[in-house]
């Protein structure tokens, strides 16, 4: 990190302090705006990539969404930018690497991320300006939130109908059985604040909200005396006030009026629950019970009550060899640990939660003693020091890693910070963990530490919520005839002036949905903006032991990366349905004389990760013929990577299978987690499913991860009860490995350059080349029509509809890539997201599969959709387009592919895409063909891949579709 200047801040800001924070390589400065009290936290950095984000702090106290709603409708035009849509039109013309909204249960923060300096600032402008002078117009708060219309929006003799993007959103997540464990589990935990509420909204009383309830609720919590700005980059804070106080700040005043939690009433004894979550599947209501117990512990305001309480918590629950975790993961009064397990640290009050899916109502006594007992037991003997000492080691690891492949590194540590500052204590603090840590190190070595922690956040806490959430076949049906019920006493009750206002208000929405903005109105980025050439790492090869060795060089902070990568052996149909299950046993059963407990400590000490996956692609030229790889990947600190080279050599060559409960646990975890994945991962479920016939790599990744690997998990899960069956699968898995050991091997290598001369030390002594067999794996090759049509636990749809295409190196590829942002752009958005009411929509070409996929997401049509995306082509074919549109959807492409990553991700991408045949040369062709594509290419690609009697199709829906979906001629599937 190069050395920061004193900060000098704009005269409209007062400088509250200044720190560094070397582990992370920021320095961090607060400011406060003197009018308005607005607070400035920025994290001065080296890198390019700056990152902003204001935050309001919301805290609605009921179930209408207004939070969520606002957020959406904020979006949707302000004073400056008078368009329907500045947000969406933004992204097009733009070089973002991140821009999105997000409504948190007691905040709401709009953050960006750009590379580029005039796309930083032309973002900020929109988003300054939506956030604090939004016009909240009626039509679009009825687009985004909710609105009556008759199902024929012309003909008031037709029903009436619910519609609203939040709407049908929120029916998609509180599908997710996670979801409705939460919020009922937060509404008895929070019997007071606003955490007893569904931020996001509650289907059955979003439609109470009125227009002036938005509008008031905005006027009360978006003012700058509640904001919290925070940015992180390269650019200075003076630099950043200046457009703060010039675009905003300066047209306010001191705000009187303090939005706050407050503190929550306190339960004065434990609380036992029980309430039921709706279950439509056909699999029997027997073990589908959720038991789950949760404690609020007290202020998160404090970093080292928080540490300390994480402490605690991995303790409990870090891996499979913590003594709440071991129990939970084997314990016969269910089939696996909750999805609420752990440690809840973004609200006012920290959470701590642990539960078992698939029991029953009879065993919730019996829990919750068990679970007693175990922290008793803990309060009682406490945990040695080693352990102790092992838990720390993966605190420090996670606050040295630089992260920034899913979010923006400085996006990640914003929204760390922002819960603290949301609360008003210290979010530096929250950053700079090493002090508390050292703190922290001298406070285990007193075996009463942790047991004190134990017996007073947990055994002694009477705010103590037991919750039994039972399943109900019939609670869907209920809920749909309950709003029937509720629109049919509504049609009874309108007077002929109320129809013609549903009537006009429908019309007024769809002319304005089709009518034409003057988008010049808003500031954009164009193709002269876009930088000649990609960033791609840069690595250096060598040979140890006749093992080729790929080392980088990466500002990694101290930590290490390795890699062993081996082609797939040659494996059977059997083996290869296996391969996902016994990836992820590899690193979490026993090794040599060691159970899988002791390997999960030893994992503890030595590594921040360890795990094994495959990798596949697609070749280059021709989709039919798959590449293929086995890795195992591990993450440590410098001075442990000798320890986790030998780790990673253990792993592959003393792993055994013969823990056979074990074998049953991680099945029955995998097929819990899959199960419950749908209603978050939908459509991609569905573009998975309709792509499944295109080439052997889409068949695998249907076979693996969509919903026919659903169906499958769940059939081996149940066969494990057999003992027998238990056996052969561990056979199976012995048999998978020792076809992997004989492959030969690569290794990646990613760190600091003065880590790499005892990193390759390390691996002289270690490794050797003993390949023995070069029998590669090899699919068949896969080309069929699929139409197909999933039943599931959901209450929305996902629709999908896969083409034939291309791979990467056919001249039509960055054509066919282009042409999905141009169709989102130009008419899926507006037909299915903003009429049609679902959350989301699109169209993308995989060159991996050689497929081009339409999608929606949390979508309340099924057959309308199709059709949609059926007039998406003829759209295209049949209107005529501006340059501007087809500019927007390339930048939309070039952004996503000049992306940065974390510096070990960089590093990875830059050696797979080199391994599948991804050169940099090849890379560089394919982007600057991108930039190349014109409008004509568009239309010819379309019309020569996108025909509509070679189009599969898959749908993801619900018993209540089932005819709708037959009608369709689609092969109706149960999950």
């Amino acid at each position: 990190m190069s050395q920061t200047p004193a900060p000098s801040p704009h005269p409209a800001f007062d400088l509250v302090r200044s720190q560094p924070i070397e582990a992370l390589q920021i320095h961090v400065e607060e400011y406060r705006h003197r009018e308005t009290g607005a607070l400035h936290y920025h994290m001065a950095s080296d890198s390019p990539e700056n990152v902003f984000l204001v935050a309001l702090r919301t805290v609605p106290m009921d179930n209408k969404g207004v939070a969520h709603i606002l957020e959406h409708t904020a979006l949707c035009g302000s004073e400056k930018y008078p368009v329907r849509d500045p947000f969406f039109m933004m992204i097009r013309r733009s070089l973002n690497t991140f821009m999105n909204a997000f409504t948190s249960n007691d905040w709401t923060a709009y953050p960006f991320a750009s590379q580029n300096r005039k796309d930083f600032d032309n973002l900020l402008d929109v988003y300054l300006d939506a956030v604090f002078f939004s016009r909240l117009d009626e039509l679009d708060f009825m687009q985004e939130g909710h609105r009556l219309e008759f199902s024929e929006p012309e003909n008031p003799q037709s029903p009436l109908t619910y519609k609203g993007v939040v709407f049908n959103e929120m029916k998609g997540a509180m599908s997710s059985v996670a979801s409705v464990l939460w919020q009922t589990l937060c509404k008895h935990l929070f019997p007071s604040t606003t955490y007893h509420y569904n931020s996001g909204g509650d289907p059955e009383y979003i439609t109470d909200l009125s227009y002036t309830e938005l509008k008031d609720f905005y006027q009360a919590h978006y003012h700058p005396s509640n904001a919290i700005f925070m940015t992180f980059g390269d650019i200075s804070a003076a630099e950043h006030q200046e457009k703060f106080e010039s675009q905003a700040l300066n047209r306010f005043n001191a705000d009187s009026k303090m939005v706050s939690i407050g503190r929550e009433k306190r339960l004065l004894s434990p609380t036992r629950i029980q309430e039921a979550y709706a279950f439509d599947s056909n699999d029997s209501t027997d073990d589908q019970t959720h038991l789950v117990i949760g404690w609020l512990l007290g202020k998160n305001t404090s970093l080292k009550d928080l540490l300390s309480a994480q402490l605690l918590s991995y303790v409990l629950l870090e891996n499979s060899a913590s003594p709440l975790q071991h129990y939970l993961e084997t314990t016969s009064l269910g089939s696996a640990p909750s999805p609420l397990v752990g440690l809840e640290d973004s609200y006012h009050e920290l959470v701590f939660v642990c539960g078992i899916t698939g029991s029953e109502v009879s065993h919730a006594d019996q829990f919750e003693n068990d679970v007693m007992d175990i922290i008793t037991k803990v309060a009682d003997e406490g945990i040695s020091l080693g352990r102790l000492e092992a838990i720390l080691h993966q605190l420090e690891l996670s606050q040295r890693e630089i992260g920034g492949d899913g979010y923006p590194y400085g996006l990640q540590l914003i929204l760390t910070a922002l819960p603290s500052a949301t609360h008003r204590g210290d979010p530096i603090t929250l950053l700079d963990l090493e002090p508390v840590l050292e703190d922290l190190r001298e406070s285990i070595k007193d075996p009463s530490f942790i047991k004190t922690l134990a017996r007073e956040l947990l055994l002694e806490n009477q705010h103590r919520v037991s919750l039994t959430m039972t399943p109900d076949k019939n609670l869907s049906e209920r809920r749909l005839n309950a709003e029937k019920q509720q629109l049919e006493e509504i049609t009874r009750q309108l007077t002929p002036e109320q129809s013609d206002t549903i009537v006009n208000q429908a019309k007024a929405l769809a002319e304005r949905q089709a009518k034409v903005d003057d988008i010049s109105i808003l500031p954009k980025v164009g193709l002269a903006d876009v930088p000649s050439q990609m960033h791609i790492a840069e690595g250096t090869d060598s040979t140890i032991n006749n093992i080729p060795v790929h080392h980088f060089d990466q500002g990694t902070n101290g930590l290490v990366y390795q890699q062993i990568v081996m082609p797939l052996p040659e494996l059977t149909d059997d083996e290869l349905q296996l391969l996902p299950i016994y990836c992820q046993c590899l690193t979490e059963v026993g090794l040599g004389d060691l159970s899988f407990t002791d390997v999960q400590n030893r994992q503890s000490e030595v590594v921040g990760s360890i795990n094994a996956f495959t990798s596949m692609r697609g070749a280059t030229d021709d989709e039919q013929h798959v590449l293929s790889y086995l890795v195992i990947s591990a993450k440590a600190l410098a001075r442990n990577q000798e320890s986790m080279a030998i780790l990673i050599k253990d792993t592959l060559e003393t792993v055994h299978f013969n823990e056979h409960q074990r074998l049953k646990d991680i099945v029955s975890q995998n097929r819990q987690r899959k199960e419950q994945s749908i209603t978050g991962n939908g459509h991609a479920l569905a573009m998975t499913a309709a792509s499944a016939g295109m080439s052997p790599l889409a068949n695998i990744n249907e076979g693996w991860g969509g919903m026919q690997g659903i169906v499958w998990l769940k059939q081996l899960d149940t066969s494990l009860q057999n003992e027998t069956e238990v056996q052969a699968l561990a056979d199976k898995f012995a048999a998978i490995h020792e076809k992997v050991r004989k492959m030969p091997m690569q290794i990646l290598s990613i760190t600091e350059a003065d880590e790499k001369a005892a990193i390759d030390e390390s691996l002289t002594h270690l490794w050797h080349d003993q390949s023995t067999t070069d029998a590669l794996f090899s699919p068949a090759q896969v080309r069929e029509q699929v139409r197909v049509g999933w039943l599931a636990n959901t209450q929305v749809n996902f629709c999908a509809k896969s083409y034939t295409t291309v791979t990467v190196d056919h001249p039509d590829s960055a054509a066919l890539t282009v042409l999905g942002g141009f169709l989102r752009n130009g008419y899926l958005h507006t037909a299915i997201r903003e009429k049609g009411g679902a959350y989301g929509a699109g169209a993308s070409q995989d060159t991996n599969t050689a497929s081009f996929r339409f999608y929606s997401y949390r979508d309340p049509r099924v057959a309308g959709t199709l059709d949609d995306f059926d007039a998406s082509i003829d759209w295209l074919r049949t209107t005529e387009h501006t340059a501007d549109a087809l500019e927007e959807s390339i930048l939309g492409v070039v952004s996503s592919l000049d992306k940065p990553g974390s510096p070990s991700g960089e590093a990875r991408q830059a050696f797979y895409n080199e391994l599948f045949g991804r050169t940099p040369e090849q890379r560089q062709a394919f982007r600057e063909a991108v930039l190349a594509v014109t409008l004509d290419d568009l239309k010819r690609v379309s019309a020569t891949y996108l025909k509509a009697e070679q189009a599969s199709i898959a749908v993801i829906s619900n018993e209540t579709h089932r005819q709708e979906l037959a009608d369709l001629g689609l092969e109706l599937r149960t999950l």
